[in-house]
């Protein structure tokens, strides 16, 4: 999703403005776990504009959905424009049941399937920090949908199909550091709503929770224990380097993945960062992805795609597909590259990439584009080979596939 890559420094200075608002240090102590907690839920994804001279969460963030656009509100304390109406019942409600102010329901976009399962009192600090925030006056139409998408009594539909409310529950045979990285994945931290594929309504799979889904053109890939395509072969320190840093020893965060590093969880407290790490770890899910078999080295397909990977990839990725650790993604064995889509990696290519940058790792290389200099046949050709190179194992790259997600980058 876009956000403004200066959210995290925003959001710093509405927390010092805050401490200035607060009547003493036991209302900053509550609006600063709100800030805290904002920054986990990534609220600045759709509620802070990239445009000039956006301020934070006034809202403006175009959402594309396959059936039309939303737009992130503005939730500032503005009366006319904002939330300054709302109470914190109102609040409670929206967060838990996707019902806004004046009984207006709220579209999936806006996560409340996974925010209904964010407690009470952690609600009640995210409302004591929104009301601290400056007011800005902003309209925004976020309900942008044509007919008959646009007609909310729908949503009452679409609610019983796609909606379980219900807060948290913990697993009282799991440890407390299991149960709170558990609350933030399928809470605040939203995961499943990128990563879990999605119905022909758009509501998440509940069945296939946290299996990867395309996103915005880009594979948000498989996060289960899975170890062909999921993360079974990465470590506990494997998962909280990478959201810590936005890079590992298996992969570099790059699209949407690094806009939530860069504003979201490299922020996180390192005990929040571990117990999402020990909860992904022994989640229990398993996207039950098993590894085909390799394509044949002597298919023309990888031929091909050997001979363009020789040329235009090998002096980064090396030749053997190991990559440069922190600066290159390494390709061998890679879970991202067995995905079942190749979504991404064409997206890459295409159009290029600059991972992320964050505190911790300040220096962000960047992926040149191939989109003017390599057909669909030679994107789809050389990604074969990687995809059936160095232990990996996927299906090939369609000529077509590249073709449809060329056109779609070029809109």
């Amino acid at each position: 999703m876009k956000t403004l890559a200066s959210f995290s420094l925003g959001l710093l200075a509405l927390g010092v403005s805050a401490m200035a608002q607060a009547g003493g240090n036991g209302d900053y102590s509550q609006i600063e776990r709100g800030r805290y907690l904002a920054v986990v839920g990534d609220c600045a994804a759709c509620h802070t504009s990239s445009q000039p001279g956006s301020q934070p969460l006034a809202g403006g963030v175009a959402i594309e959905t396959p059936f039309g656009r939303l737009v992130g509100a503005n939730i500032t304390p503005d009366v006319v424009t904002g939330i300054g109406k709302w109470t914190f019942d109102d609040f409670q409600r929206a967060m838990s049941q996707g019902v806004g102010h004046d009984g207006v329901r709220l579209y999936g976009a806006m996560p409340f399937t996974a925010y209904t399962k964010v407690s009470k009192a952690d609600n009640q600090a995210i409302w004591a920090y929104l009301q601290s925030v400056q007011p800005v006056n902003h309209p925004v139409q976020s309900n942008q949908l044509p007919f008959p998408f646009n007609i909310r009594t729908s949503l009452l539909a679409w609610n019983w199909i796609n909606f379980k409310q219900g807060e948290f529950r913990p697993d009282m045979k799991k440890s407390a550091e299991w149960n709170r990285g558990a609350y933030i994945v399928a809470g605040l931290g939203h995961c499943g709503t990128c990563h879990t594929p999605k119905n022909m309504l758009g509501g998440d799979k509940d069945d296939n929770f946290l299996q990867g889904s395309v996103v915005e053109n880009w594979m948000a890939p498989d996060i289960t224990s899975n170890s062909h395509t999921g993360l079974g072969s990465w470590t506990a320190e494997d998962i909280t380097t990478y959201l810590k840093t936005g890079a590992n020893r298996f992969d570099i965060a790059s699209g949407p993945m690094a806009e939530e590093v860069q504003n979201s969880s490299q922020h996180w407290t390192d005990e929040d960062l571990h117990a999402v790490a020990v909860y992904l770890k022994d989640s229990g899910l398993d996207s039950g992805n098993k590894a085909p078999a390799a394509i044949s080295a002597s298919d023309n397909r990888m031929k091909a795609g050997k001979a363009i990977y020789a040329d235009r990839c090998s002096a980064c990725h090396t030749p053997n597909g190991g990559g440069q650790p922190g600066l290159f993604p390494r390709l061998a064995d890679s879970p991202l590259i067995n995905s079942d889509s190749a979504t991404s990696l064409i997206h890459v290519v295409l159009a290029g990439s600059r991972p992320v940058d964050t505190q911790a790792a300040p220096t962000a290389p960047g992926m040149p584009s191939f989109d003017a200099n390599l057909s669909d046949a030679d994107v789809a050709n050389v990604l074969t080979y990687i995809r059936n190179s160095w232990g990996n194992s996927a299906a090939a790259v369609a000529d077509s596939d590249v073709k449809a997600l060329r056109t779609e980058l070029k809109k």
